[in-house]
């Protein structure tokens, strides 16, 4: 229907209005989705979406970061912290502060989390071609940078005429709203195109509401999934992300409770219960516990409720040996539903999880004694070694502290509602196996991208949203070298961040995996080049990570001990502004595999012995793998 009330505005002034009015409604609940823009302003959307912003501030808010990654990175933090239910855009110039922005659509893409993301793209009529930092290809004037972002977005469009805006930015919001097909959406905004101004019909900027609608378990799937329930005799349930983003951590605990039935986590779904809810085994897979590997290995029946079972879930498809053993899967993603030839259930996680907790309590079903005693068992023992790993102390007078005392001395000091933050290196795995999370929502860990660099991003992207909460964030010392600038942002934003920056001289989880492979860690230790050997073999490199965050105008200590680590933790709690803590962590002092491993490819043919010798350990354990 066309109207005769028209709105003359420029492409970025309308974009602006357009997504400043979206808003999203899941429950009877409505709130506003596009809760800001971050960015950097250059070539391409200085005159463009900067003059759009600067008009209109009422429609969207803006945050000036100090790089495009980290702008992408904080709006993927914010996204997963409000379960999807929020989203931010974020905008660059075009050449590199677009590209920035592609290890961030990546991240967001893998982790399904919703992101706008506005690079500027070179002039739609080509008249001043090639334009400074223009990628010119001599066989197609079409391929430009931001053609990159195709592979990593779940959406992408170029915006060539001021009319496409109206189609492609409603298409962007069916993206940025899907449960099942949500990530990075990217818009790419010609900057002449930008400019240019258009007779847009009024009710393009009317309020929009994206209603997300729950899809029940059918009947059939639900006489199914009880059958194979009340079947079984060992069942073990699995729980992702996706029990997070339905809102069912209630219905989670409400299930187990009823059923007896217990439940291992992946890192996007651990905190959905408190760790003392007795069916809680904790991680599952590569990174997870003790208990939760022993029960998954001889599990019958395994129902993985909002997971995509990747790798690391799995233990590369290698944790369920049960020869009888059957998966279930309760997903809204058909993709996800079918992996491992698992029997699909269609369906919202909390829907599903009601239906289900109804049908069994009216069955009068619970799991035998027997494993209930089991189970119980082996988390009783696990709790005993998580205990050991926290009160381990470091060597008399060294500064360098054990990573799980230093872990568990942090899981002691946080409060109910505390947030932990945490993304790459040894860290994702010691907090999956050992945290104790107090609570939902105080367990964020970016584990689907591994993205270094996430972390002190991540964390300002919480505050952003979440103000009221401490946020603590982990950082290894080779995330902070990579992207640590965000802490400049807290700072401007007034939105304080506790940063801990575990430092062991190097890249300690790669540092590790490559001894476990038979290597010496080539690379992986922050060493001088030594001038005889010509090889980075010389003595560590030194960093006063807490001086160079001073520098910034953070505060920040630096301490020896674990008790000196306690008093900061006080005082940091109490300042201000965002403060740091540097800690020297142990190299090596992460905890095992406890009888989970990962494959790996390993050199087939190799003069070194232990190389020899971790191919033929990894040709063996591929054999226990379900080969698709």
């Amino acid at each position: 229907m066309s109207s005769k009330k028209k709105v003359r505005c420029t492409v970025a002034q309308a974009l602006v209005r357009f997504f400043g009015n979206q808003y999203i409604e899941i429950d009877g609940k409505k709130r506003r989705f596009v809760l800001g823009m971050f960015g950097i302003f250059g070539h391409g959307n200085v005159s463009g979406l900067a003059q759009a912003l600067e008009q209109n501030p009422e429609y969207l808010k803006y945050y000036r970061v100090q790089n495009e990654q980290g702008g992408v990175l904080a709006a993927i933090a914010a996204a997963k912290h409000l379960n999807r239910l929020g989203c931010f855009a974020v905008t660059s110039s075009i050449g590199p502060g677009a590209t920035n922005m592609i290890t961030g659509a990546a991240t967001a893409t893998v982790n399904r989390i919703p992101v706008l993301l506005l690079p500027a793209d070179i002039f739609a009529d080509r008249q001043p071609d090639p334009v400074l930092q223009q990628i010119e290809q001599p066989c197609d004037p079409n391929a430009v940078a931001n053609d990159c972002f195709k592979p990593v977005c779940r959406y992408w469009d170029r915006i060539s005429r001021p009319e496409q805006l109206m189609t492609s930015a409603i298409n962007a919001m069916r993206v940025l709203t899907d449960p099942v097909d949500t990530g990075a959406v990217c818009l790419c905004l010609p900057q002449d195109v930008q400019c240019e101004a258009y007779d847009y019909p009024y009710e393009f900027f009317k309020e929009r509401v994206h209603r997300i609608d729950r899809r029940p378990v059918s009947k059939e799937k639900l006489k199914i999934v009880v059958e194979k329930i009340r079947s079984k005799k060992r069942p073990l349930m699995i729980a992702g992300g996706g029990v997070h983003y339905s809102l069912a951590t209630e219905q989670l605990r409400e299930f187990v409770e009823a059923t007896g039935i217990p439940v291992a986590f992946t890192q996007a779904g651990k905190s959905a219960l408190r760790w003392t809810v007795p069916q809680n085994l904790g991680g599952m897979g590569v990174t997870g516990t003790l208990a939760a590997n022993r029960i998954a290995k001889e599990a019958d029946l395994v129902i993985a409720v909002g997971t995509r079972l990747m790798d690391f879930t799995t233990i590369s498809k290698s944790a369920f040996q049960n020869p009888d053993v059957e998966l279930l899967a309760i997903n809204v993603s058909n993709f996800d539903a079918y992996k491992m030839e698992a029997i699909p259930i269609l369906a919202d996680a909390k829907e599903a999880l009601i239906s289900l907790t109804e049908e069994l309590k009216r069955c009068g079903y619970h799991v035998d004694k027997a494993y209930e005693e089991e189970y119980t068992r082996l988390v009783a023992e696990w709790n005993r070694e998580v205990d050991g790993l926290f009160s381990c102390k470091p060597e008399d007078g060294s500064q360098y502290l054990p990573q799980p005392a230093v872990i568990g001395l942090l899981n002691e000091f946080l409060g109910e509602d505390d947030v932990i933050v945490n993304a790459a290196g040894s860290v994702p795995g010691d907090l999956h196996r050992l945290w104790r999370s107090k609570g939902p929502k105080t367990y964020h860990v970016e584990y689907g991208y591994s993205c270094m660099g996430y972390e002190i991003a991540g964390g300002l992207g919480i505050k952003l949203v979440d103000p009221a909460r401490n946020v603590f964030v982990i950082v290894g010392d080779g995330s902070y070298l990579m992207l640590h600038t965000e802490i400049v942002t807290s700072l401007m934003e007034d939105k304080k961040l506790i940063i801990l920056c575990f430092d062991s001289e190097g890249f300690n989880s790669i540092n590790s995996l490559s001894r476990s492979l038979g290597s010496e860690g080539f690379g992986n230790e922050l060493r001088d080049r030594d001038p005889e050997s010509g090889l980075l073999n010389g003595p560590f490199h030194q960093i006063d990570f807490a001086a160079n965050a001073r520098s910034y105008g953070a505060i920040a200590y630096k301490v020896n001990s674990l008790e000196e680590l306690r008093e900061c933790l006080k005082k940091a709690k109490q300042e201000s502004e965002t403060t740091l803590i540097h800690i020297k962590i142990k190299r090596f002092s992460q905890t095992k595999n406890y009888e989970s491993w990962w494959r790996l490819g390993v050199s087939e043919v190799s003069y070194m012995p232990k190389v020899q010798e971790a191919h033929r350990k990894m040709e063996e354990l591929v054999k226990t793998a379900r080969e698709y």
